[in-house]
């Protein structure tokens, strides 16, 4: 897969674009893109979000 940056002057145009580029493709390519992030498992890193817990003791005044 090729990467490229494209500047837009707004959250629409970017949007289209998008969307446009998508309708270009073949199934066949849509597929291997879905493939692809599906087997990256989200960020590549394989890790999921730290859990964080936090005890707080409220005191009677």
């Amino acid at each position: 897969m090729e990467k490229r940056v494209r500047k837009f002057d707004s959250h629409e145009d970017a949007d289209a674009a998008d969307r446009e580029y998508y309708r270009s493709l073949t199934p066949q390519q849509r597929m291997e893109i879905f493939y692809e992030l599906q087997k990256r498992g989200g960020d590549g890193t394989g890790q999921g979000f730290k859990r964080v817990y936090r005890i707080v003791k409220f005191g009677e005044d």
